[in-house]
């Protein structure tokens, strides 16, 4: 079964040799939802409430992502003019070169999503505690990275030219990423009672870690771009200095120098 959701995420994220951050973006959320729905025709017969669930949470989370990220490529004038020409069109890889990105970023994404399968594997599968809480934290994880997505998109419109901080962002700078973040530490923790051997154990952990470091790179890049743009406005600075970047209420403010970080 992880080899047919390793070929449904290679065959998805191949969107990525058209552009190659599409591998990371576009071709990331859709993955996601291709392996939810895969999951569903291989297990949905036999899932418990909180497998069919989680299940479709994988779903709705990789077509909000995905579809987000499509459209943004789609309709934004503003992403195209401000973030889009910082990023190389892959034009300038070699086809290996990008099977070398391809490959791997699938594997992250079987990775992320193997706590599933193991659950189905287990003797029974049954819902447990650490399951339900886990799916909870998924739950509100995406609701957050959603809210996090519409807020700013509310306050780019009344004013393209500011920085966000209303809503979420005055808690914390990178909301989204936070609710990222939460939802895929509830779909590793809700598979923690059923891990079995060092295997699943290692696949499980690199999935996890994988995405943590993504985020991180991303909160990195972000903070970066949004430091040339706004680095001379007090407010902003300001705003910098007392909000957290990724995890609220967590006094890490900068992640500049965090190096091991790519962005």
């Amino acid at each position: 079964m992880l080899l047919v959701l390793l070929a449904v995420a290679l065959l998805i994220s191949s969107i990525g040799f058209r552009q190659y951050v599409w591998f990371f973006s576009i071709g990331y959320g859709f993955s996601v939802m291709g392996i939810g729905v895969t999951l569903l025709v291989v297990y949905g017969s036999h899932m418990t409430v909180l497998s069919l669930l989680t299940s479709v949470l994988l779903i709705v989370y990789g077509v909000r992502l995905g579809g987000y990220l499509l459209l943004r490529e789609i309709k934004s004038d503003s992403y195209h003019r401000k973030i889009n020409p910082e990023l190389k069109t892959g034009q300038e890889i070699s086809f290996w070169a990008k099977c070398a990105i391809w490959i791997p970023v699938s594997l992250l994404y079987l990775c992320q999503t193997c706590p599933l399968v193991f659950r189905q594997w287990s003797s029974g599968g049954e819902d447990d505690v650490l399951f339900l809480i886990g799916t909870c934290i998924s739950v509100v994880g995406l609701l957050i990275e959603a809210l996090a997505d519409h807020q700013k998109t509310v306050a780019k419109r009344r004013n393209p030219q500011r920085f966000v901080d209303t809503g979420l962002y005055r808690l914390v700078r990178c909301p989204n990423y936070f609710g990222e973040l939460l939802f895929w530490t509830g779909i590793f923790a809700g598979g923690i009672g059923i891990y079995q051997g060092a295997g699943q154990w290692l696949l499980a952990i690199l999935g996890y870690l994988g995405i943590v470091y993504v985020m991180f790179s991303g909160a990195r890049r972000l903070e970066r771009r949004q430091n040339r743009t706004y680095g001379h406005d007090a407010a902003y600075r300001a705003y910098h200095d007392k909000t957290p970047i990724l995890l609220p209420f967590l006094p890490l403010y900068s992640v500049l120098s965090w190096r091991w970080f790519v962005a």
